[in-house]
């Protein structure tokens, strides 16, 4: 299940609900439980503050041991605390270029609580099931095969091996010995895959076939004469409900983020501009429909 987005709207809410989940579980620390950890010119750093660093990792940093990865974290935190107070002795916190990142970094986070603010009730695990149910569940499952080829050049050698699977031979020391596509060491196995996954010709022969019967006519694709067995055919296994928890929840999030998104633009006044600030031009006016 990919989802996209397909409009505007979708795409900025797509961009900003990336933190919303993570902000809506954010909880008071209790004092106690979060020790100072370290100080730069007597100003503390919190465990809180390591902690809430490495969930911003990359999920391959977080996985370092903590005895690892927390004395680092502490390092690059006290690197940022002497960084910062020496631009403060310049006074570089109100000049206009850090005013505005200031700025910008304030409406970044406004965006993203304000979505995690009416989000956040919407995931509750009776709703993740019952996009389950919908979406993966109740959905019909697509057909698969599992066969073999022998992929040959010329019709003539193509035709010569059908003979020989008709006279007894087998199939997979055939492909072993005189087909050049994937899988001829394994026998000509290319697995299980779906109708689409393979060349229009192709796949119509395969998904024709009851499992051990092969193609008495050779097929032609693209890359040459294939004479083709399947050996099973199932319908594609179904997730399961943990396995498809976290896409299904950002799909609930980037549905409710792009509506809630479209509904605060419709009650917007929103005036627009050419990129030089002159007005739009008005779009032409509709025909007027034919008089009887």
């Amino acid at each position: 299940m990919r989802l996209v987005p397909s409009r505007p709207a979708a795409l900025m809410a797509a961009l900003l609900v990336a933190a919303a989940p993570a902000a809506a579980q954010t909880q008071a620390v209790n004092p106690a439980s979060d020790p100072v950890v370290a100080r730069v010119d007597g100003a503390p750093i919190h465990l809180s503050e390591v902690e809430d660093a490495v969930r911003a990792l990359p999920e391959q940093f977080r996985a370092m041991p903590p005895q690892v990865l927390f004395p680092i974290m502490i390092d690059q935190l006290i690197s940022q605390r002497v960084l910062v107070a020496a631009a403060r002795r310049l006074d570089l916190q109100n000049s206009p270029e850090v005013r505005a990142r200031v700025a910008r970094a304030e409406e970044e986070a406004l965006q993203q609580a304000y979505l995690a603010r009416e989000i956040a009730p919407l995931m509750t695990e009776a709703a993740l099931r019952a996009r389950y149910e919908r979406d993966i569940a109740s959905q019909p499952r697509e057909a698969e095969v599992r066969a073999r080829h022998i992929l040959v050049q010329t019709e003539t050698d193509a035709r010569a091996i059908v003979a020989a699977l008709q006279g007894g031979a087998d199939f997979a020391a055939l492909a072993r010995e005189r087909s050049r596509g994937p899988g001829a060491a394994e026998g000509g196995d290319l697995g299980f895959f779906k109708r689409e996954e393979m060349p229009e010709a192709f796949a119509e022969a395969a998904f024709a076939l009851a499992p051990g019967q092969f193609t008495a006519t050779p097929v032609r694709t693209q890359f040459g004469w294939h004479v083709i067995k399947v050996e099973e055919r199932r319908e594609q296994p179904l997730p399961s409900f943990e396995q498809a928890a976290e896409e299904l929840r950002r799909a609930i999030i980037e549905e409710a983020a792009t509506g809630l998104v479209d509904r605060l633009r419709a009650q917007a006044s929103v005036q627009r501009f050419n990129l030089d600030g002159s007005p739009l031009a008005a779009p032409p006016a509709a025909p007027s429909p034919p008089r009887r």
